[in-house]
């Protein structure tokens, strides 16, 4: 694995950005925007993958950077359970629902593979940089 020298730099990272911008154009407006609670917690959500993946990399210690890792790919899961609701009460067509389950299936296994990468690397419990 190349070195990262920012979070900017994650894959995950900018994958989790680019739902967190489709689930905000997707929630500002029709019966999505009036529905708060589940409007404001799937925006919550998908702000908390990107959050902690950051977070978790600035720690600069890869024990850390995995625990946020885990809880990232938590709130990656409860973005999937949230687009069901959406789709289940008619917010979401068919294959705009598709592509944001498959979305977050891409970004839980990019984090499940820099977990284990983590997990495994001959530094592991190290600082770095």
């Amino acid at each position: 694995m190349a070195t990262i020298e920012r979070f900017e730099d994650i894959k995950a990272w900018q994958e989790a950005r680019g739902l967190t911008k489709h689930i905000y154009l997707l929630t500002r407006s029709g019966d999505f925007a009036r529905d708060f609670a589940l409007r404001d917690q799937i925006r919550r959500s998908t702000i908390s993958i990107l959050s902690n993946i950051a977070e978790g990399f600035e720690r600069r210690g890869d024990k850390e950077f995995i625990q946020f890792l885990y809880i990232a790919k938590g709130s990656c899961g409860e973005v999937r359970a949230q687009l069901y609701i959406a789709y289940d009460v008619g917010y979401l067509a068919e294959p705009e629902w598709q592509q944001l389950i498959e979305q977050c299936q891409r970004i839980s296994k990019m984090l499940s593979g820099l977990i284990t990468y983590l997990k495994n690397s001959p530094l592991q419990g190290e600082k770095y940089r």
